[in-house]
């Protein structure tokens, strides 16, 4: 046997090897953006719909005229090609009718923004601060304060053990709030720039040091959401998710309590400046970094 044949037989078994693996370790497939669970991603997945399908029109429109036009009107046939210079009328047409259409495009879209940036009388502000690599996040007017760090273990990052089903999508404390309430979010970060992204909640922040960004949401249905920073912010980049659960007013208001009294709770460690110092700069490992 040739050594070429070898070379193309190990190819070939590696191809197959890898289209294996990728088959059993690729993200979800889905076409289109998810609809999410607030009123914001309601709003931005009807106005992506509706654009689309004009799109779609134009575009059926515009090549149809043409296809049918090279297909009738071709040399083959004996056509002859019309000999004028301009038309007034035709001008016209394709000035108004693309100025409609972006007209028809922009209110929605416009409406949709100002909605989006409206952060008045909220019933509850969460500011967010990106850290290299983890979340912190403070209950405005609540005294509640609190890390999100990866929860993923260090085995399955280092491929020990099989990966779980929410393999770097999983924190050691999650983003609690209510359902059905106006949730203002203020977004920031203490070293570089970082970003917080929910995709079912319709939108994203950047997290930029010195400067507060702020966004809204209002989620409707209580359950566990998933997100990532969605902003390149150093070699451990991949190992910053987000975890939002939302639950029912009655369970939050008892999470809170809980929070409430954990903090109100000294430890004798908490009680010496040093110490709680040294505790909230202590090193976590993730991915291989030290923090």
């Amino acid at each position: 046997m040739s050594i070429s044949r070898i070379a193309q037989g190990s190819s070939a078994l590696t191809s197959a090897a890898l289209l294996l693996w990728s088959g059993g370790a690729h993200a979800e497939y889905a076409l289109n953006m998810p609809r999410g669970v607030t009123t914001i991603s309601h709003d931005v997945y009807d106005l992506h719909m509706q654009i689309f399908w004009i799109c779609v029109i134009i575009g059926m429109v515009v090549f149809g005229v043409m296809f049918w036009s090279i297909y009738h009107h071709r040399k083959s046939r004996g056509a002859v090609p019309a000999q004028f210079h301009e038309s007034t009328v035709i001008e016209v047409l394709w000035t108004l009718i693309p100025m409609l259409i972006l007209i028809a495009m922009a209110v929605p879209a416009t409406k949709t923004l100002i909605r989006m940036y409206d952060t008045r009388d909220a019933d509850l502000t969460i500011k967010v601060t990106g850290y290299q690599w983890r979340w912190q996040y403070d209950y405005l007017d609540e005294g509640v304060k609190f890390f999100s760090t990866l929860a993923t273990p260090q085995s399955q990052i280092r491929n020990a053990t099989a990966k779980g089903e929410h393999y770097l999508l999983e924190v050691d404390n999650p983003l609690v709030v209510p359902v059905g309430k106006k949730i203002r979010i203020l977004t920031t970060a203490a070293d570089v720039i970082h970003s917080w992204w929910v995709p079912e909640l319709g939108w994203k922040k950047d997290a930029v040091p010195g400067f507060i960004n702020e966004a809204w949401t209002e989620i409707q249905k209580p359950g566990v959401y998933r997100g990532q920073c969605a902003e390149l912010c150093g070699r451990d980049h991949g190992f910053m998710p987000i975890v939002v659960k939302a639950v029912p007013e009655a369970e939050f208001q008892q999470w809170l309590a809980q929070m409430k009294a954990q903090n109100a709770t000294p430890t004798a460690s908490d009680s010496n400046p040093r110490t709680m110092q040294s505790n909230t700069d202590s090193p976590t490992v993730v991915g291989g970094q030290t923090l």
